[in-house]
């Protein structure tokens, strides 16, 4: 009796002490919220402390209106699953295509217009001019607390309003029969070897590639590369899914730098299966389609989780099966978290975001200014 008596009492303490684990972990999780909460919004920032309380804001708002640069092979299945889980949103999709169209916006927004729009795809050529105009949701702080689902990789932590939910690496693309696999660079600066000079490969005139490599080079080594690629003479083009799909039609044997994402859309195209890559460190790596909600936003919460949605595991998904595969490599399980597992990666982050445009006017110096080629 005496040792099941203490036994009894043995489970009973070990009981207690764990419910004053838990209850002590509540307490520090709800200090560190309230915490987070204060520091934020003595910034300026919204901070909510609570998800539900999230939706029930955004139940008594009618929707949101997006502008968007994706079509709508990703938009109406990414859509279609928010309205299942959120059957009290309804979106408004307008179309974003552009750098001009995307231009033309900006100064709409600047000029206190554009506020029937929500949410607003950035471009990365005035990434530096949105944060003003910007909801100070403090997204960053809210996924680092668990508030939000969004890895807080995705988020810039700086402005902590605007998150990125897709990721670009660039390869080298290459048509197997037009040239081996033991031929094709192993290195960025196989590129220099004699046998690729006179017109021996593609690449384009807008060097997202090289510039993308800066973080890990710096730019003395990124400019020096350049005039080098430069006196190659290779053939200039410009953009990325049509050069690839020249090269799968055998015009080109060679493509130094194009978006992975632009040869996987068009390897799903490829018959023959004649169009292959390969993946060179450092990896150029780049953040890529940010977005953020509008400080003039009349739907700012609808909005909040549309974007949460779209980072989440599941909206992650969607994005891979149907971007294709340019989900965020920062996105647990997506496929370019794997496929770029274990490489040494050159990152341009938010740091380097909003610098990209110069660090390609630098590099077209380089260049020498060349012309586009047929």
């Amino acid at each position: 009796m005496t040792l099941v008596f203490v036994k009894c009492l043995t489970i009973i303490w070990l009981s207690a002490l764990a419910t004053v684990n838990f209850s002590g972990r509540l307490a520090a999780q709800s200090s560190a919220l309230d915490k987070a909460k204060s520091t934020a919004e003595a910034k300026g920032y919204l901070f909510e402390t609570d998800h539900d309380a999230i939706v029930a804001k955004a139940k008594k708002e009618k929707g949101f209106s997006f502008l968007s640069s994706w079509d709508s092979d990703v938009l109406e299945p990414l859509n279609k699953a928010v309205k299942k889980k959120y059957p009290f949103i309804n979106v408004r999709v307008g179309e974003h295509g552009s750098v001009e169209s995307a231009q033309r916006f900006l100064l709409e927004v600047k000029a206190g217009k554009g506020t029937k729009w929500d949410v607003v795809r950035i471009y990365t050529e005035f990434y530096d001019q949105y944060p003003p105009f910007l909801k100070r949701f403090d997204l960053f702080g809210m996924a680092e607390h668990g508030v939000l689902a969004i890895p807080p990789k995705m988020i810039d932590s700086r402005t902590r309003s605007a998150l990125f939910l897709t990721s670009v690496p660039s390869v080298v693309a290459y048509n197997k029969k037009l040239i081996s696999e033991n031929r094709v660079p192993n290195t960025w600066q196989d590129f220099l070897k004699p046998e690729f000079k006179g017109r021996k490969f593609i690449t384009d005139i807008r060097p997202l590639a090289l510039a993308v490599l800066v973080p890990a080079w710096g730019m003395e080594k990124v400019l020096d590369f350049a005039r080098q690629i430069a006196a190659q003479n290779p053939i200039w083009v410009r953009g990325h899914t049509k050069p690839a799909t020249s090269l799968m039609a055998g015009e080109y044997a060679l493509f130094l730098g194009p978006n992975y994402g632009s040869v996987a859309s068009v390897q799903t195209k490829d018959r023959l299966g004649v169009l292959a890559y390969k993946i060179l460190e450092p990896v150029p790596f780049r953040i890529h389609q940010s977005h953020g909600v509008l400080a003039t936003a009349a739907n700012p919460y609808s909005g909040l989780l549309w974007l949460e949605f779209a980072a989440s595991a599941e909206g992650q998904k969607i994005i891979d099966q149907y971007g294709p595969l340019d989900a965020s490599a920062f996105a647990p399980g997506s496929h370019q978290e794997e496929l770029l597992k274990g490489k040494t990666l050159s990152i341009v982050d938010a740091n380097h975001y909003e610098k990209l445009d110069d660090y390609m006017k630098q590099i077209v110096g380089a260049y020498g200014f060349p012309k586009v080629t047929r």
